[in-house]
């Protein structure tokens, strides 16, 4: 009896999460994702670890994100900007592990008006001609002369999830929020991979904009 009942609820939840992926109108297919809203973070070099925190010293994990093999630290860092001879700092930035090849830094436009900074629009990764930044650590400070950037509104999708909606990596979509302040956003990139978890990550100044938050959905327009 068990086993049945089993059977039942898994078929009934299957059918949920069909209809919440699938949603069809008479112009368009429509995929509900779920959004995750990213605030300010730091990648960091091992290199750039040990000069920010000292010779050896190893990053605390805090808890793991949504996407697999990402998390965050307990460790965090301030950013600074020097413009004319004033320095402008944002502290208690967050750390996300694992270490990277090279250091980067994700602020929203906000964070970039307060520093006055002119980081560009990139995808993770996308460093080259990106803006300068100063980290500064517990025991040091790195002047990085690239590595500051707002990061481009993004999907991550797995493999079976790109296949099932006809995405491809690379492709470039539009997304709509509903709600009170409702809306279509644009220029959004995606990026496929076995390992990834279907999520849309919006920064803040995207998520107070649309008045949305980490677990809301938004709908893929094709």
């Amino acid at each position: 009896m068990k086993s049945e009942y089993d059977k039942i609820i898994k078929s009934v939840a299957a059918e949920v999460v069909e209809n919440i992926v699938n949603m069809i109108d008479s112009d368009n297919y429509r995929f509900a994702v779920p959004i995750g809203i990213s605030n300010r973070h730091v990648h960091l070099s091992s290199k750039d670890v040990e000069i920010l925190f000292g010779k050896g010293y190893e990053l605390s994990k805090m808890k793991d994100l949504k996407q697999t093999g990402q998390y965050a630290c307990k460790e965090t860092v301030t950013i600074a900007s020097n413009i004319d001879g004033k320095e402008r700092l944002i502290e208690n930035i967050r750390i996300l592990g694992p270490m990277r090849s090279e250091s980067q830094v994700e602020i929203s436009a906000t964070d970039s008006r307060y520093l006055k900074i002119n980081p560009p629009v990139r995808s993770s990764g996308d460093l080259e001609g990106s803006s300068a930044i100063k980290l500064i650590g517990p025991r040091g400070s790195v002047d990085l002369k690239k590595g500051c950037i707002i990061a481009t509104r993004h999907l991550h999708l797995s493999t079976l999830d790109a296949e099932k909606m006809g995405i491809v990596h690379g492709q470039i979509i539009q997304v709509k929020i509903d709600g009170i302040k409702p809306g279509v956003l644009g220029n959004v990139y995606c990026k496929v991979n076995d390992s990834y978890v279907l999520e849309l990550h919006l920064d803040n100044d995207d998520g107070n904009a649309f008045l949305v938050k980490s677990g809301d959905y938004a709908e893929v327009l094709l």
